[in-house]
């Protein structure tokens, strides 16, 4: 059974950090690409960035990009997300997700992941 569990999240100041953990399961790690995605209050979900399975390839949102890093860990079979100088509108539920093999979609789209976690909750205060 593939599972996919989030943490690491929390109450942070602006300009405050914080590294969140996807611990996975049930499928061989190695082989797939990872994302994290995120909603936040009254929006819809978005792409925050993507591991693909080479380790090689990432990807980020045009808002995330120079502030948050993801990276993943091979032996752990688990994603990381490293998040810096956080602001306010980074507030939202982050979700990690499966990317399946063979849906040919951009990485940003919902419909390329097949498996989610259940999410965890990052608050920014101003």
């Amino acid at each position: 059974e593939v599972q996919l569990v989030e943490s690491g999240g929390g109450l942070v100041q602006a300009g405050g950090s914080l590294r969140l953990s996807c611990a996975t399961s049930g499928f061989t790690f190695d082989d797939y690409g990872i994302a994290w995605f995120r909603q936040g209050p009254g929006k819809e979900r978005e792409g925050v960035s993507v591991s693909d399975s080479s380790t090689v390839n990432t990807f980020y949102a045009n808002s995330v990009k120079g502030r948050f890093t993801i990276s993943r860990d091979n032996v752990k079979n688990t994603v990381y997300l490293q998040m810096n100088n956080l602001k306010p509108e980074d507030t939202a539920t982050y979700y990690c997700a499966l990317r399946h093999p063979h849906i040919q979609a951009p990485w940003y789209a919902e419909m390329a992941y097949d498996h989610w976690g259940h999410g965890t909750q990052v608050t920014v205060s101003s």
